[in-house]
């Protein structure tokens, strides 16, 4: 994060990684990225960090950090897998295990600005759980009360949403 990186900057880098902390530089990996730039953005531990407009019209610009694309994929196939119709489990050990899952992505991922990336989790889990009840086995599985939501049926077993 400097506003101007010559060769007297990355070689000192190179030299304190390398020689002092014994590190070894990935080269094709490493990369210098003007973030000031318009739709250049860093993907770093899970992390996209980009300058994006004010969110109230003023002509400003702030650092926006929120998960990265691959870090949702990696987090929806591991809710996938916990609620495909095959999963042999009651409903109440499914939603304590999503309840796992999603409680440590949320305490990594709650840094920055994830709240639209956290309502689509939250969307994604909904929609999986439909299908969930759905499936459950040849005949109709009843979990959620007459004229309860499925929001309310979820919460109702202990579903906390991001």
């Amino acid at each position: 994060m400097a506003r101007y990186m010559g060769r007297r900057i990355t070689d000192w880098l190179e030299a304190i990684v390398e020689d002092q902390l014994k590190l070894n530089i990935n080269r094709k990996k490493t990369k210098v990225v003007k973030m000031k730039r318009q739709g250049e953005a860093l993907d770093f531990l899970g992390f996209t960090m980009r300058y994006d407009k004010d969110l109230h019209g003023r002509n400003r610009t702030y650092l926006n950090t929120f998960p990265s694309i691959k870090a949702i994929a990696k987090h929806r196939e591991k809710l996938r897998t916990v609620t495909n119709s095959g999963y042999k489990r009651s409903m109440s050990d499914t939603i304590a295990k999503v309840n796992e899952i999603n409680r440590g992505w949320k305490n990594y991922f709650c840094k920055g600005y994830p709240r639209k990336c956290f309502r689509d989790i939250n969307w994604f889990v909904l929609e999986r759980f439909k299908s969930f009840i759905n499936h459950r086995s040849q005949r109709r599985c009843r979990p959620l009360r007459d004229g309860e939501s499925l929001y309310a049926g979820l919460r109702r077993f202990g579903y906390v949403p991001l």
